[in-house]
């Protein structure tokens, strides 16, 4: 009982609730800083002021106090209490019990039960709205007034005064509820957009990932055959190193055996040297003569002599020799096994798709731009309007890439096309069409290209040499810059519908073909 008592006290007599920063009057009577300022608002130009509680009334606006020893008491009850929704936007005239309002007087700044609407003024100037707190909102800041226009040229709520002598004299006008169809409309329009490029996103995001999934996949494939490659390639070396290092032993141990044979030798010319010394010590001629033809004892034939000479040095030729050909037998496997679909694509020029004011080499491996027109039949494949050329090899499955050498020209376009790209206008150029994809250099700009849609690179390419890559089978153009160490630029994605051939095209100086090497 107590509790509700000093919950009753602590309420504002306006807004019925615990007080926030509560302030007294000199009549004695305490409010929300807030809401008495509220009151006292509309009480200006009236002639007076008077206390919403007891009605006292004051000649000049009263000077608000701050009653501290309230404020902490409220503080601490609502620090005490659990959070409370809302309730809500109340009746001002209910000042006994809370009552929920059911509308607003725009006039009276006051919000109204269903009682007190019953016996509210309905004069038209009494304007009503939905329940709110603030219905000072909803009026002119300059004259007090009701907002009821909106100023297209200054996007702001007007009213009628600002719009006859105020500083929106001569404006467009529109009602509220016209302004704000249109602005709905706008935003509609804004949210469908919105919606579509969420959808689009999505889209994309779903692709990519199955993209990821797939290249996850291969990832993993070529994850797995690299490392069995590499242990595999290890236990060769390995074998080849064990089987080296024994070869050279051998060749050592064969030091021992020859030494021992000559040891054996020695033993043997020793003895016969004692035997010859004991027959010239011998004084009876006869015996003498009988002993000594018992052999030759002079014979030193060395029945080891293609054994025991001296070895000379190690057999480094022979080591060489086992050396190079068990590491081209292990590059022969290796080229044999994971890299060898992946080809270095021998490219040739056909002359018969070449701008008349392209130049192309003898070995068809070069086009530079010519100083004179050259005169080759019109045909159907030639290009009519830039200076281009396409291979005349095409390529509809597996994996290839070929290199050009662009350090003779500062303009130029290289890639890969169909053969139905058009021969003619601005959809024959690489890259400016939904049937090639590009990447090139016009003099500091350079870009991918394709469709017409461009990735630039701010800074630049930094190589003279490029590499052109494709993955039919996995529908990839990737694009490399040849410097130390190798930079990819970009990688187109697609599904391939016919087969590719190589394109290029200068406007300035010469590109060429360059050499690749296979099983890159």
């Amino acid at each position: 009982m107590a509790s509700a008592v000093l919950s009753k006290e602590l309420e504002c007599p306006v807004c019925l609730s615990v007080y926030t920063d509560p302030v007294n009057l000199k009549c004695g009577h305490n409010f929300c800083r807030e809401c008495v300022d509220r009151v006292l608002d509309s009480q200006e130009g009236s002639g007076g002021y008077s206390c919403p509680e007891c009605r006292e009334e004051f000649m000049e606006r009263p000077t608000l106090q701050t009653n501290i020893a309230l404020r902490n008491i409220a503080e601490h009850v609502l620090s005490t209490q659990p959070d409370q929704e809302e309730a809500g936007v109340r009746c001002t005239y209910c000042v006994d019990s809370p009552v929920p309002a059911v509308m607003s007087c725009l006039l009276c700044d006051a919000s109204l039960c269903d009682k007190h609407l019953r016996v509210h003024s309905k004069a038209p100037e009494h304007i009503l709205c939905v329940p709110t707190t603030s219905p000072e909102t909803r009026k002119c800041s300059v004259h007090k007034e009701l907002l009821k226009y909106y100023c297209t040229e200054d996007a702001a709520c007007v009213c009628v005064s600002c719009y006859v002598i105020g500083g929106h004299v001569g404006h467009k006008m529109r009602s509220l509820d016209e302004a704000s169809e249109e602005k709905k409309k706008k935003l509609r329009n804004d949210l469908q957009k919105l919606m579509t490029e969420t959808h689009e996103a999505e889209k994309r995001v779903q692709s990519l990932e199955e993209r990821r999934r797939k290249a996850q996949e291969k990832a993993d494939g070529d994850t797995e055959r690299v490392t069995a490659l590499f242990r595999n390639l290890r236990r060769r070396l390995e074998d080849l190193e064990k089987r080296v290092l024994s070869d050279i032993t051998m060749q050592v141990q064969s030091y021992d055996d020859i030494i021992r044979q000559l040891e054996i030798k020695k033993e043997e010319l020793s003895s016969k040297m004692r035997h010859i010394e004991e027959l010239c010590n011998m004084t009876d001629p006869l015996n003498f003569l009988q002993e000594s033809h018992t052999g030759d004892l002079c014979d030193t034939e060395d029945r080891h002599d293609k054994q025991l000479h001296d070895g000379g040095d190690l057999d480094v030729a022979g080591i060489s020799h086992t050396l190079h050909t068990a590491i081209s037998d292990i590059m022969s496997g290796v080229t044999g096994g994971i890299y060898i679909y992946i080809q270095h694509a021998d490219i040739l020029l056909d002359v018969n798709t070449a701008h008349n004011k392209l130049h192309i080499s003898d070995d068809r491996k070069t086009a530079s731009c010519a100083d004179r027109w050259q005169k080759r039949w019109k045909t159907r494949a030639r290009f009519q309007d830039y200076n281009q050329v396409l291979s005349s090899r095409s390529f509809s499955s597996g994996r290839h890439y070929w290199e050009v050498d662009v350090g003779g020209s500062d303009s130029w376009r290289v890639g890969m096309c169909y053969p139905s790209i058009a021969r003619r206008r601005d959809q024959s150029r690489i890259g400016d069409n939904n049937k090639s994809w590009g990447l090139y250099r016009d003099d500091n700009e350079c870009s991918v290209i394709h469709n017409s849609e461009e990735t630039e690179f701010p800074d630049g390419i930094p190589s003279d040499r490029v590499r052109i890559y494709l993955d039919y089978e996995a529908g990839q153009i990737s694009f490399y810059a040849l410097c130390n160490p190798i930079r990819h630029l970009h990688t187109f994605a697609a599904t391939f519908t016919e087969p590719l051939h190589a394109a290029l095209g200068v406007w300035h100086g010469f590109i060429k073909i360059s050499g690749g090497n296979q099983g890159v």
